[in-house]
């Protein structure tokens, strides 16, 4: 697998940093984190990640208003995104692959097979 850059936006520092930790070391690639929708906006402008991870539920900003503001935006809306929630009922998924993400991954997560999951919705090579 090619080194990729990944941005997680996730107002829970514990998700961030074991989703991190496993981006980096099971798959190799370069992970960009950020707590809250303001601060993930700035950062995928800034950074131009390969693909964002993004929370459906924080405060402030939740992810359905972050991930508009990402695809009205012409320097973030050409970036995957895909949602990262509890909320896995096929009526959930549906609305969110419906509002423009790629897929969306279940939390709790398995740490490794977190970068395959995300490899795979992206058709990236494994």
């Amino acid at each position: 697998m090619s080194a990729k850059r990944i941005l997680i936006i996730d107002d829970e520092s514990d998700i961030r940093e074991v989703a991190g930790m496993s981006l980096e070391m099971v798959s190799g690639w370069q992970v960009l984190t950020a707590g809250s929708g303001d601060e993930g906006i700035a950062k995928a402008k800034q950074e131009r990640p390969d693909a964002i991870l993004l929370d459906a539920m924080m405060p402030d900003m939740d992810g359905a208003a972050t991930l508009q503001k990402l695809q009205t935006d012409p320097s973030t809306n050409q970036i995957p995104v895909i949602m990262f929630t509890a909320k896995v009922q096929a009526a959930d998924r549906k609305r969110f692959v419906d509002s423009g993400v790629k897929d969306v991954i279940a939390k709790p997560f398995d740490p490794v097979k977190l970068g395959s999951q995300i490899a795979t919705i992206l058709g990236w090579s494994v």
